[in-house]
């Protein structure tokens, strides 16, 4: 077992991220199981919970993760970072009061906020709140019914700054695989039928943080949770970590008795969805990708593109093109591959392409230039 003070190089925490990220093999397990575990979902595409649950459970098909949400045992919500993540209705009530600081301590400077001048946000939140008392009311609705009470505002602003205010979940079809559906609001604790959580302390979801993406810094759990001062929070659970160092001398935070997996071992190839929790859960992501490379996942326009990794780094980014009848994946490599590397991501996009596309009468796999 590694001792506590070992200094840790990228390649074993990106080990230990893969293996707590159920990347190093399909597990089985229920896909909830894996929502929670994995804490929440990034989902502001709504495929993009499906293809990371795809690269995570053996077996998984689109239906799983479809029935979760039409059955209200998942829901999309915002939570951390201001975004739309997919989460477990238990999570709905209780994560997004950790992360409401956040959101109140922001809320005026968004983009909607700012031009919203003078406006008070419990006022607003009380006005949401009546106007979805009845039942869930489409965006346009929403935001025209408080545009009767702040005439000089626009309706969708409104809207958007009310989802930040109180737990408003976006009623299915919407995220349902292969549906569409316009975008429809109810109060999470009506939609699930539980009264949601008031209590704001971080240390329960900063230990389900260490448990799913561990060993990491305060930085890091900053940087996913889109809280500040949580040192005072890993001080003190330090009677239940272990601390190590990266290559920098930063100080890494993990839960104690949890053994760290053997660096040199080697980890199959794997593609991960558009805006996977492996690219967004440190401030630090160089166990996982270069810093140069960066700039190619993450685009100007805040999309996070899917990535391939080989031995476990991103390598590339992929594209899936999806039709009536037929469906096809395009692999971006950064750099020329080996055959046997192609080989083998070429078989991993064609499990993609049987999942995304199981009715498909032509399938293609094909491999961009190197770049």
């Amino acid at each position: 077992m590694t001792s506590p003070g070992t200094v840790l190089d990228a390649r074993a925490l990106g080990r230990a991220l893969l293996h707590r990220q159920w990347l190093v093999e399909r597990h089985e397990a229920p896909p909830l199981d894996a929502v929670e575990h994995l804490v929440a979902l990034q989902a502001q595409s709504g495929d993009a919970p499906y293809y990371q649950l795809w690269s995570r459970l053996a077996g998984f098909g689109t239906d799983d993760l479809s029935a979760l949400l039409t059955g209200r045992q998942a829901v999309r919500v915002v939570m951390m970072r201001g975004t739309i993540h997919l989460v477990s209705a238990r999570d709905a009530l209780r994560l997004r009061a950790v992360v409401q600081p956040y959101l109140d301590r922001t809320l005026l400077a968004t983009t909607a906020g700012r031009k919203v001048p003078g406006l008070d946000p419990p006022e607003l939140a009380d006005a949401a709140r009546t106007a979805l008392a009845a039942g869930p009311l489409h965006n346009d609705e929403l935001g025209a019914r408080l545009a009767a009470r702040w005439p000089d505002a626009e309706p969708n602003d409104l809207a958007y700054l009310a989802r930040s205010l109180l737990p408003l979940v976006q009623v299915p079809p919407r995220g349902v695989w292969g549906e569409s559906g316009g975008l429809v609001y109810a109060h999470a604790d009506q939609w699930l039928g539980a009264s949601s959580a008031t209590d704001t302390a971080a240390d329960e979801t900063v230990l389900r943080y260490l448990a799913a993406y561990g060993p990491a810094s305060a930085a890091d759990a900053q940087k996913w949770l889109s809280l500040t001062r949580l040192k005072v929070v890993f001080d003190r659970l330090r009677p239940r970590l272990v601390t190590y160092r990266d290559t920098t001398g930063r100080e890494l935070f993990d839960l104690a008795g949890t053994e760290l997996p053997d660096p040199a071992a080697p980890v199959p190839p794997r593609l991960l969805g558009p805006f996977d929790n492996v690219l967004l859960a440190h401030a630090d992501r160089t166990r996982i990708i270069d810093k140069a490379d960066e700039r190619r996942v993450f685009t100007a326009n805040g999309i996070v593109r899917g990535t391939m990794l080989l031995d476990g780094r991103v390598a590339g980014v992929w594209q899936p093109e999806l039709k009536r009848t037929s469906a096809a994946v395009e692999l971006r490599p950064f750099t020329a591959l080996s055959g046997a590397d192609k080989d083998r991501l070429a078989a991993a996009a064609a499990d993609l392409l049987a999942f995304a596309a199981p009715e498909a009468e032509k399938t293609e796999v094909r491999f961009a230039a190197p770049g």
